[in-house]
């Protein structure tokens, strides 16, 4: 009986190593991309003289996900604007903010939820299809800073109800249907120099 059982798990053991050793990367020879700090301060200076919000930087495929940088600048909001809750079907958002301070309200029950069209430069660009709304019922309240970081998945709807000054976040956009198209370097540099547009 004791032969059998270690013969048993002997089997188990080599099929386990056997299975691992099949696992291969799901974006196989895939570059990595580097974005300078010069790059992400051309976009804020744009944002900043051109009065936009949100400009992609690069999208790339990461094998089984696009991944897609952005920068987004937003200046003082004193109260919250008409149907600015945000909410996207298929992508999921990352905020590094970097400098500034604000009031985000995350949350998934959007009141006066409305669809975006589908020929919005957002969803054709930037996040894919979704929704905006008025407000979000029962949201949860953040006091954004300097340093930190919010994941907000794909279907959650979020929400700047107040903005001190303005406030500055690098954005990571998780994009596993990959609807929005790719940007590479060359493509961001045609953006900078021939001044791109930015929304949300």
């Amino acid at each position: 009986m004791l032969k059998a059982t270690l013969a048993g798990l002997m089997l188990l053991l080599a099929s386990s190593v056997l299975a691992a050793q099949d696992i291969k990367p799901t974006c196989n020879n895939c570059p990595a991309t580097y974005i300078p700090t010069e790059e992400v301060q051309a976009y804020l200076k744009r944002a900043i003289a051109d009065k936009l919000i949100d400009q992609q930087i690069r999208a790339v495929d990461a094998g089984k996900t696009n991944v897609d940088i952005g920068l987004v600048y937003r200046g003082k909001l004193a109260a919250p604007a008409p149907e600015a809750v945000a909410e996207h079907d298929q992508v999921s958002e990352v905020y590094h903010v970097i400098d500034g301070s604000a009031t985000l309200v995350t949350g998934p029950d959007i009141v006066g939820e409305k669809r975006r069209p589908a020929d919005d430069r957002a969803v054709k660009m930037l996040n894919g299809p979704g929704n905006n709304g008025a407000s979000i019922r029962n949201g949860a309240t953040h006091q954004l800073k300097a340093g930190d970081v919010v994941i907000i998945p794909a279907g959650t709807g979020h929400w700047f109800t107040k903005i001190d000054d303005h406030i500055t976040y690098l954005m990571v956009r998780i994009d596993p249907d990959k609807v929005t198209p790719h940007k590479d370097e060359a493509a961001s540099k045609a953006d900078l120099a021939g001044g791109g547009k930015g929304g949300h």
